[in-house]
Parts: C-alpha cells; sequence; structure tokens
C-alpha cells in the first residue's frame, strides 16, 4: 500500500489550501486542528493521517480509523458565515464525498446527516463531521473518514446495524488514496466556496436542491434517536433551508430534527 504523498498533493491543489501536512499516525486529525485553530491556524488549513488511534464520530463515537482509509480535516475560517450555519457544513462535503465517488464509478447516496452509502446493500463508506470551534466566531474543523481500500472483518457496523463497505468493496476505477485525496479536497474547496459566497446560504449556494436530489433518507419511514435518549417516528419528508431534517409524524405534524441518528426503517 502506497503511502499519502503530500508533494503531490500540494502540487495537485495549486494554491487551494493554505497549508496541508500529512502525519503517520495521530489521535484525531479533527482534535489536532481544533487545537490549531485556537492556536491560530490559518483558514483552510488541512491534516491527513495514514492512521488514527481516536478517531471521532459524531456523539463522541469512536470512528475506526485503520490503514488504507482517507482520514482528512480542514480548518475553516469563514469569513462572513454566520455561526449559526456551521453545520451545514455537513451538507456540503456530503456533496463532495458523492461527486467523488460517482466519478469513481461507485453508487452512492447521502444519509442524513453525515453518512455516505455505497452499492445496492446501502452500506456506509463515509462519515462526516463539522465541529465549530470556540463561541461566535465563524471558525469550524470539517472532518471526513472514507474507507478506501477493502476492510478488515474487525470493522464495526454503525448506529441500527449499518455495515461498512470501501470504494474498493464497490468497484472504485482507483483506489489510489493520493488520486482519491486529491479529487475529494478539489471538490471540496469548489463546493465550499460556493457556500461561503453565499454566506453559509445552502439555497442560495445552489447546494440544497442538489442534496435532496441525493438524499437517500428522504422518503423513508425512519426511526431518529434523539440526544436525550428519546426516539422519534416518522416518514423523513423534507430538509429546510440549513439543511436539517423534516420528519413527518403519525399525529400529522411535521418536526424538525436538529441533531440525532437516524434509522432507515424501510423504503418508501
Amino acid at each position: 500500500m502506497a503511502e499519502l504523498d503530500a508533494a503531490r498533493l500540494r502540487d495537485g491543489l495549486g494554491g487551494r489550501y493554505a497549508r496541508l501536512d500529512v502525519v503517520e499516525t495521530t489521535g484525531s486529525t479533527n482534535a489536532d486542528l481544533r487545537e490549531a485553530l485556537v492556536g491560530g491556524a490559518e483558514d483552510r488549513t488541512v491534516l491527513l493521517a495514514e492512521q488514527q488511534t481516536a478517531g471521532v464520530g459524531r456523539r463522541a463515537r469512536s470512528w475506526s480509523s485503520p490503514k488504507g482509509g482517507l482520514y482528512l480535516s480542514v480548518a475553516l475560517r469563514p469569513a462572513g458565515v454566520p455561526f449559526s450555519a456551521l453545520g451545514s457544513l455537513s451538507v456540503v462535503a456530503g456533496l463532495a464525498v458523492h461527486a467523488l465517488a460517482t466519478d469513481l464509478g461507485v453508487d452512492v447516496a447521502l444519509k442524513w446527516p453525515n453518512d455516505v452509502l455505497a452499492g445496492p446493500e446501502r452500506a456506509k463508506c463515509a462519515g462526516i463531521l463539522a465541529e465549530a470551534v470556540g463561541a461566535g466566531e465563524s471558525a469550524v474543523v470539517l472532518g471526513i473518514g472514507l474507507n478506501v481500500l477493502p476492510l478488515g472483518d474487525d470493522v464495526p457496523a454503525g448506529p441500527g446495524g449499518l455495515p461498512a463497505t470501501s470504494l474498493a468493496e464497490q468497484g472504485a476505477t482507483t483506489t489510489d488514496r493520493t488520486e482519491v485525496a486529491l479529487g475529494l479536497l478539489t471538490r471540496l474547496d469548489d463546493l465550499e466556496r460556493r457556500w461561503r459566497t453565499a454566506g453559509g446560504d445552502l439555497t442560495e449556494a445552489g447546494l440544497l436542491g442538489d442534496y435532496r436530489a441525493r438524499c437517500a433518507t428522504l422518503g423513508q419511514d425512519v426511526q431518529v434517536q434523539l440526544p436525550d435518549g428519546s426516539t422519534l417516528t416518522g416518514r423523513a419528508a423534507d430538509l429546510d433551508a440549513s439543511g436539517q431534517l423534516q420528519v413527518d409524524v403519525p399525529d400529522g405534524r411535521r418536526l424538525t430534527v436538529f441533531a440525532g441518528d437516524v434509522v432507515h426503517v424501510r423504503p418508501a
């Protein structure tokens, strides 16, 4: 397995990012860049790791990060974007991963709020985590974990028993991880600039409709495990202007879900 080539990445990205580093191993690229932002790191600082020993997903869950995947975080200081809009970067990142995988010949769909599913069995091949840094300041770390090479048998299933898969297992046209990283970071840069220019407004950036069209969650009967431990059951109906899920519940109300784990019960 070839190591990630930092020089090739920097050359290929042509100044799109202020700084890009590759490390052999770290606890969490997101944690490292959160600390870096507090210390004054520049906008568009990128960190990639060959392996994470304490990768973290949503709700502080561990993210399995064996060698052979792509684990990267981007520190952003999107001036002009309100703090309340930073969470919508998960939509931006999801679209970037979707575009990359599609171009590599992999059948993918987005699962709200932060997963990318692949193959006819709709297994998880990527996870996204956007973490605001500080209060009231437009600073955020955007983390993406993407399974590239075939997975070992010890990779655990996700919430709701969602199985894991990789680009290689789904027939991607390349599994050169440097090439995959270059493609992902290029697409992310393009989409994030659109989002930033629109002040974090997904509709104005032309991204909300794109996400709706690619979101496998919409139209599904779902169970949403909410942060307070309760469960919401209903039909995933739509996304609001900020990318939050709207669920039609049995009593006729339409409720907006701001955070939670979604389990697809069955196709509509």
